[in-house]
């Protein structure tokens, strides 16, 4: 298990993993502000605004590539960017995962978001640690830094206690 989790926070490359830190954050928002009744509508929420940013993106990079090239990116440009960027939206599949598990396993929904939330948080706190281990970062460093990106998780944990 812990192997499917180191693997899954770091990709193929910078921008994978990035992608991948950005699509847990707001995947995590999604969660927070969705008003959703049921496990399915939250899980369609989340998953319908990942792709929407993914999209969103993917176009962004398109057309600033032709304002700065002045002129129309080649298919294999076009292709590359829409075949990239996934991370964003299949990061976001443990979480996920964990508000299906605790609302079959007969939590109320918004127990089930809450604990889709802290997975979030553990992940990104990984996802911090992880970053001190190639940056050569001392112990404290690194401990630091796994503070820092999980705080973006703990504070929508926070949110979403106060708004719920």
């Amino acid at each position: 298990m812990t192997r499917s989790i180191w693997v899954r926070m770091r990709q193929k490359d910078e921008e994978a993993t990035a992608s991948g830190i950005y699509g847990l954050i707001v995947s995590a928002a999604v969660m927070v502000t969705s008003h959703a009744e049921t496990v399915i509508q939250v899980e369609i929420a989340v998953l319908v605004t990942l792709t929407i940013y993914w999209l969103a993106e993917r176009f962004a990079r398109i057309v600033a590539e032709r304002i700065h090239e002045g002129q129309r990116p080649p298919w294999h440009t076009v292709r590359r960017q829409l075949t990239t960027g996934w991370e964003m939206i299949t990061a976001s599949g443990m979480p996920l995962i964990v508000l299906i598990a605790v609302r079959l396993g007969g939590a109320e929904l918004s127990t089930a978001v809450l604990a889709g939330l802290l997975c979030t948080t553990v992940l990104l706190c990984i996802s911090g640690w992880l970053m001190g281990s190639n940056g050569r970062l001392k112990p404290m460093e690194r401990v630091a830094a796994a503070l820092v990106a999980g705080s973006f998780g703990a504070v929508l944990v926070i949110l979403k206690t106060l708004l719920h």
